[in-house]
């Protein structure tokens, strides 16, 4: 069965899914085996998009050999390691599915729980975001017990009641992924950027599995990222298209302490005597003179911000190479779809030919 959705000539996928990966050289092909077996059996039509993301080990030859294998695989391939935000958003922007999935490629992920992940969004949800949640039996506390901590931060601040937002393994309809703007690493709170939108989001229990082959990229240090990460997300869901409110909250009670300071120095001064000490007068200006700065940066703020919502913004990734749909590998220099005003930064060698959008 596939998906109803409305679609240009040029996308005739059912699925799409986005695997970033960064030296992971023994899980590729096995990754690609498994997921074969299981979106042949579904029976959509589909493709899978591998962005190396700067890999420096083999992960490049076992991903053009999976090219030269099969046209369905798609392969991205960035100029060096731009982090998993900037490869999932250079896989939004060149996939051709009606629906993402998105997934690791180090096998922790189940391909099996695919069609777990699709069926809630033929029941009318625009999202369904894995829950791993026997991750206890495969991680250890130092990972698990942070990973609650910042799960139940995210989920109060955004109020999106899901228990589990740092996994990648989601699905999402095409038309959520092409009104966000990723920057940073805020590929963990897509669910929450999208429901500020009014997405509808589901959340379905996956197998959390242990790595078959190579190094985690990931430790207890991505906590104080995580936690910067929040201060962003609350700002964005909170401010972002009215920062002058948040600078606001700070500069005029600021300036209001600063005024009765002055005013009762001045009650002081010609009602009761005259030796009031300069310390008050000093620290009532300078009161005075923070929060008429914090009320001028958010109006600063505040005109930027109308400023960047009339203005495309640039690629956070540049391309290397890219091969998808039916063409064999080649130098690209693709205008993404939907998601910027502004071409990718490409680089292409001087004997390849410029690639065009992506063939049915």
């Amino acid at each position: 069965m596939s998906f109803d959705h409305e679609m240009s000539d040029t996308r005739l996928i059912d699925l799409s899914v986005i695997i970033p990966v960064h030296n992971e050289q023994g899980n590729v092909i096995p990754l690609y085996d498994r997921l074969i077996d299981v979106l042949e059996a579904d029976g959509r039509t589909f493709e899978i998009v591998y962005i190396d993301d700067g890999s420096s080990d083999h992960t490049p030859e076992r991903l053009l050999e999976l090219r030269a294998r099969d046209n369905r695989v798609g392969v991205i391939t960035l100029r060096k390691n731009f982090g998993q935000t900037a490869g999932l958003a250079a896989g939004f922007d060149h996939c051709r599915g009606a629906v993402v999935v998105t997934m690791d490629g180090d096998l922790q992920h189940e391909p099996e729980d695919i069609p777990k992940l699709l069926a809630p969004l033929q029941d009318g949800f625009d999202i369904a975001s894995g829950w791993r949640k026997d991750r206890s039996d495969v991680d250890s506390p130092i990972r698990t017990i942070p990973s609650r901590v910042a799960n139940g931060l995210a989920a109060r601040i955004s109020n999106v009641e899901l228990r589990d937002f740092g996994t990648t393994f989601k699905a999402y309809r095409r038309e959520i992924i092409e009104e966000l703007e990723l920057h940073g690493e805020l590929h963990r709170f897509i669910p929450a950027l999208a429901a500020a939108r009014g997405a509808r989001i589901a959340e379905v229990p996956i197998t959390s599995g242990k790595r078959h082959s190579g190094t985690s990229h990931y430790g207890l240090s991505r906590t104080w990222a995580v936690l910067i990460d929040l201060m962003v997300l609350k700002f964005l869901l909170s401010y972002l298209g009215r920062p002058l409110r948040m600078f606001a909250a700070v500069g005029l009670p600021l300036f209001g302490l600063g005024f009765l300071v002055a005013l009762a120095v001045t009650v002081q001064f010609y009602f009761f005597t005259e030796d009031i000490g300069y310390g008050n007068l000093i620290f009532a200006a300078l009161l005075m003179i923070l929060g008429a700065q914090f009320i001028g940066m958010g109006l600063v703020a505040e005109i930027g911000a109308r400023n960047y919502a009339r203005a495309g913004k640039q690629p956070m990734y540049a391309i290397r190479h890219i091969g998808l749909g039916a063409d064999p590998p080649q130098a690209a220099a693709t205008t993404p779809v939907s998601r910027s005003t502004q071409s990718p930064h490409t680089e292409t060698p001087p004997t390849d030919r410029s690639a065009t959008a992506p063939q049915a």
